[in-house]
């Protein structure tokens, strides 16, 4: 049934003169480049034996949330000891990407309908507060955060969004939108943004949730599930849409300065299944891939093309040291110049693992001299970061885990009734 709906929409999509206009200037054809023009992937090892030399240290200064670039992040030598901190499981985990909140020596996250726990490092509950009625916890709410100093703002996929003091859990207060949010939330000062499936993205007042502005892109009627992605860089905020658009506005009164289209053919039938990563920005480079074998790299000034690359990946990358890493769908590292989209090496992570096609990663983070990845069959990958060589495989469930977070020089994973916490 599912398959013959998805066929009469893209009949439908295709005879429908859904047209959409690019309303950035051309650059010079010499100026846009376009690497490895034939529509193919890398599907064996390049540079293999190429080890990468980085200073031994953490990039601190690129870890910046507003522009979702973590950098190298110190981390203990890990001795694989795992703690949990357990809640009750979580329904439809599988087709969510969660996030949590570290602070100092806690940790905050939701359980099952809707209950947000402020756990310490003991894995004592300091507080649990649940802002949802008996017919919302019955829906099973799926929760998104974003924190500054003394707030923490929730989005849920029932339309709500609402604010609750840090210390004590307290709600301070509560607003329904037209639609659910469905994207990262930024907080800046005394604001904060958040996208909704009609690709609308609004400004809000961190102090009583009030809409300041709000900005429409284009829409389609097939909403995605995956999160949209928000970056905040000096005066513009950047943000994807479900349909491939890339935007830039003003973030004082959201007045449109650029908009980058990424699917070229124009016509909505092909963005039924796009998955876009979330974007990245270092300095001038704003970075993101998607799973129609497209690696982008746009000027984050006027959004215009620096290159493309045929990479196929929808997570989110991670830039330090001018070396972009990311992992391939299909299970393959891979390391590219930043400056100019050309590969440096390839590595392919699951040459050992059975039913490969079977598994796509669900997130990668940087150590100091160490890489991380995580799967949605519940793997965890470890791999020495000067050559991509797998030191450790650890499967922590059967099904999907979140991307590891790195925090306290720790790092930890999400699954479906617990928080995983390795040292």
């Amino acid at each position: 049934m599912i398959k013959l709906l998805i066929f009469f929409l893209l009949i439908f999509s295709s005879c429908t003169p859904f047209k959409r206009e690019n309303i950035v200037e051309k650059k010079s054809k010499e100026v846009i480049k376009e690497i490895n023009s034939e529509k193919i992937q890398i599907t064996q090892n390049f540079n293999s034996d190429l080890e990468i030399k980085l200073p031994n240290r953490a990039d601190n200064k690129s870890r910046k949330i507003l522009r979702n670039n973590f950098g190298r992040q110190e981390i203990i030598e890990l001795k694989y000891k795992v703690n949990n901190y357990k809640f009750k499981k979580i329904k439809n985990f599988s087709k969510f990407e969660p996030n949590i909140i570290f602070e100092k020596n806690n940790i905050f996250f939701f359980q099952k309908k809707g209950s947000i726990i402020k756990l310490n490092s003991e894995n004592e509950i300091i507080w649990e507060i649940n802002n949802y009625s008996k017919q919302e916890k019955k829906l099973g709410p799926l929760l998104t955060f974003g924190s500054n100093n003394d707030t923490i703002v929730v989005t849920d996929n029932l339309s709500k969004y609402y604010a609750i003091n840090k210390l004590t859990g307290e709600i301070i207060w509560t607003k329904i939108n037209t639609s659910p949010l469905n994207s990262e939330i930024k907080i800046i000062n005394d604001k904060f943004f958040a996208i909704d499936q009609e690709n609308i993205i609004y400004c809000y007042s961190l102090k009583d949730g009030k809409k300041i502005w709000s900005y429409k892109t284009d829409n389609f009627f097939i909403k995605t599930r995956k999160k949209l992605s928000i970056i905040i860089n000096d005066n513009k905020i950047v943000f994807n849409n479900s349909v491939g658009d890339i935007t830039a506005l003003d973030i004082k009164n959201g007045s449109l300065i650029w908009q980058m289209p990424t699917q070229n053919n124009q016509i909505y039938a092909d963005t039924i299944t796009l998955s876009t990563s979330s974007l990245v920005s270092e300095q001038e480079y704003i970075i993101f891939s998607n799973n129609k074998n497209e690696f982008y790299s746009l000027d984050l000034g006027n959004g215009f093309l620096n290159w493309k690359q045929k990479i196929n990946s929808d997570i989110r990358p991670v830039v330090t040291e001018k070396i972009i890493f990311t992992v391939s769908t299909d299970g393959f590292l891979f390391l590219i110049d930043v400056r100019n989209g050309n590969i440096i090496k390839s590595q392919d992570l699951l040459i050992n693992i059975k039913k490969r096609n079977l598994i796509k990663p669900v997130g990668i983070s940087l150590g100091v001299d160490k890489i991380f990845v995580t799967f949605d069959n519940g793997l965890l990958l470890i791999a020495e970061l000067k050559n991509g060589k797998i030191i450790k495989s650890i499967k922590i469930d059967n099904q999907k885990i979140s991307e590891p977070f790195v925090f306290n020089k720790k790092l930890f994973v999400i699954k479906d009734n617990s928080i995983i916490e390795l040292n």
